[in-house]
C-alpha cells in the first residue's frame, strides 16, 4: 500500500507536507504509511483518495492506475489493438474503447474466444467484422451488437479503408444493459 500511496502523491505533484496541510493527517503518520511502518485506516485512505483525485480501487491496487489525474493509458495487444479502459472499479459493468489499426488487405476470419459474461458493442468509426459463432457480421458506424459471451466471438477490421473504433460494455457476471427510454404519451399530440 505504501508504494502505491507514494506514487499517487508524486503523480499528483505534492509533498508529504502539502498533503498533511490539505488533509489534517500528521506528517509523521503519512511518512510511516508510505514507508510501510503503519497501515492506513479506511478514513485515512478516503481522505488521501480525495486529495490525490483517484479512486480507492487505485490506491488498493484493484484497478488499473491512471497515467494522469484522470486519463488511463491505452493498453496495446499483440495485434496492435489499443484498449482504453473507461471504468476503474472492480465488479459490475466495464466500459472500454477499442481502436483497431488500418489494414492493407482483408484479414483472415477473427480468432474466436468464449467466456462467461455479456457484451454490448457500438461501432464509432470504420467497419468492424464480428464473427459470432457461425455468423459473420460487418458493422458500420452507429451499428450496435449485443451477445452472450459464452458464444464464441472475435473481431477484426473488416478490410482496407482505415482504422476501426468501437465501444464495449462488458458484464463479467452476465450483467446486461437495461434500456430505460420513456414511452411517449400516445394520446397527447
Amino acid at each position: 500500500m505504501g508504494p502505491r500511496l507514494r506514487t499517487a502523491r508524486e503523480r499528483h505533484g505534492t509533498t508529504l507536507t502539502g498533503v498533511s496541510r490539505a488533509t489534517g493527517i500528521s506528517l509523521s503518520t503519512l511518512s510511516r504509511i508510505e514507508t510501510g511502518r503503519r497501515k492506513p485506516t479506511l478514513e485515512v485512505l478516503l481522505q488521501l483518495a480525495k486529495a490525490y483525485g483517484v479512486s480507492l480501487d487505485e490506491l488498493a491496487g484493484t484497478a488499473p492506475a491512471a497515467t494522469g489525474p484522470r486519463d488511463p493509458a491505452p493498453r496495446r495487444s499483440g495485434n496492435d489493438k489499443a484498449v482504453l479502459p473507461l471504468t476503474r472499479y472492480v465488479g459490475g459493468l466495464h466500459a472500454h474503447k477499442h481502436v483497431l489499426p488500418a489494414v492493407d488487405a482483408p484479414p483472415a476470419r477473427p480468432r474466436q474466444v468464449s467466456h462467461d459474461g455479456h457484451e454490448w458493442l457500438c461501432v464509432l468509426y470504420g467497419r468492424l467484422w464480428l464473427a459470432l459463432g457461425e455468423q459473420d457480421l460487418v458493422l458500420s458506424a452507429g451499428d450496435v451488437a449485443e451477445f452472450d459471451t459464452r458464444t464464441a466471438h472475435g473481431v477484426a477490421n473488416a478490410g482496407p479503408g482505415g482504422p476501426v473504433e468501437y465501444l464495449i460494455m462488458f458484464g463479467p457476471q452476465g450483467e446486461r444493459l437495461r434500456p430505460r427510454t420513456p414511452t411517449p404519451d400516445r394520446g397527447a399530440r
